[in-house]
């Protein structure tokens, strides 16, 4: 029987790092994995080009039952301190908006560097390797995998949640979890696009690949100032992946249609200034223009009306729909490409030091499956960096 100080269950993010920072401690350790490839989760991130990380990274960026568990991880792990480790591989990056920072060597990159980091640590890959069954047994666990079993002193779960389940996505580390009494938030699609049926779907689809800048809140949660995206099953856009995270079936969205000014201000100067102009000509220069086509219809207003025509109480009743055009989703496009899983491992039952379960020492979960969810733009590859560098300081 092979035996190891430290197991590490799943290739991605996560596991590789932790892996290669465990083992640098004098550990043995290996990572498996049951896919053929590490890092497909990295590999598919930010349009190829991998969003490693967010400069902006707080607590405050994440979603939890304890919006406090995060902290301690990400403040001993910076981002930083992840540049600082792309920077001695050679590896660049640039920023685009809202401090997201992606590799300019492509995602391949970060894969082959956490590849080489975990080489050079002394760290063993294994992949095509399933894992049936777990338990703890003569002072640490045993693990029965298809390439036999393999007895380990602490065994790290990084199997991530069930987004993109065409990449090897399961409940796997949710069951490990229950199996050692650990209760599970309540799990659910996360930065994913949002359906709708009906009438909105065949306009919203007629739309399709139209964007314009909102404000977008859900009826909890912070507002967003991104793009919203017309798609043909509905919304999309970064705007709407962020509000989806916190929106609930049944709810509605909300969104600012003029980020930053005042429709009302903007109606009423317009109509003083130019009020032989047509409410087509005005919406078309600030609006993409099929956009502003359909939303007039939407209104019930005709497009050809001049703005000297319109009263006050018409002004005012557009005003009110462009600050707030409030729509209720059908639902989302689900864990088909849903980029993250909302919801997991309960965090009260671990420790925000360490990511070790306080009810079975030596079994830890880190990344994707824990409940911590981050915000569209890096936070969540800052989690798997930052909860990984927890548990390997004590696994």
């Amino acid at each position: 029987m092979e035996h190891v100080d430290v197991l590490i269950i799943g290739a991605g993010a996560a596991g590789l790092f932790c892996g290669s920072r465990t083992a640098r401690r004098g550990r043995s350790v290996r990572v498996i994995d049951h896919s053929k490839k590490p890092g497909e989760k990295i590999r598919i991130s930010g349009g190829g080009r991998c969003n490693f990380t967010n400069l902006e990274t707080e607590a405050s960026r994440f979603l939890s039952q304890n919006r406090h568990f995060a902290k301690s991880a990400l403040a001993r792990y910076t981002p930083w301190d992840f540049c600082d480790l792309m920077a001695a591989h050679d590896l660049s990056w640039h920023e685009k908006t809202l401090g997201q920072l992606f590799c300019d060597q492509k995602s391949g990159a970060v894969i082959q560097m956490l590849l080489d980091e975990l080489e050079a640590a002394g760290g063993e890959l294994s992949l095509e390797t399933d894992v049936s069954g777990i338990a703890h047994a003569d002072g640490g666990f045993l693990v029965d995998t298809s390439s036999g079993p393999i007895h380990c002193d602490s065994v790290i779960i990084a199997t991530g949640g069930l987004s993109i389940p065409k990449i090897g996505a399961s409940r796997f580390a949710y069951d490990i979890a229950e199996q050692f009494g650990h209760e599970i938030v309540e799990t659910r699609p996360a930065l994913v696009p949002m359906t709708f049926t009906d009438d909105y779907r065949d306009a919203f689809s007629a739309l399709s690949g139209v964007s314009l800048p909102v404000e977008a809140h859900a009826e909890s949660g912070p507002g967003f100032v991104e793009n919203l995206l017309f798609t043909h099953r509905g919304l999309s856009g970064p705007a709407v992946l962020q509000v989806s995270s916190y929106w609930h079936p049944g709810d509605a969205v909300a969104f600012d249609l003029m980020p930053g000014a005042d429709p009302l201000d903007w109606l009423k100067t317009a109509k003083d200034t130019a009020p032989k102009q047509t409410l087509s000509q005005l919406f078309s220069a600030t609006f993409p223009a099929r956009f502003a086509d359909w939303f007039l219809g939407e209104l019930d207003l005709d497009k050809s009306s001049r703005l000297a025509a319109l009263s006050n109480q018409q002004i005012d009743a557009v005003a009110q729909r462009l600050n707030a055009w409030s729509l209720r989703p059908a639902g989302t496009e689900g864990w088909r490409t849903a980029e993250v899983t909302a919801g997991g491992v309960a965090t009260d039952a671990l420790s925000s030091r360490t990511m070790e379960s306080k009810l079975q020492p030596g079994l830890f979960f880190i990344g994707e499956c824990v409940d911590v969810t981050g915000w569209l733009g890096g936070y969540n590859f800052q989690w798997a960096w930052a909860s990984a560098a927890a548990a390997a300081e004590v696994a």
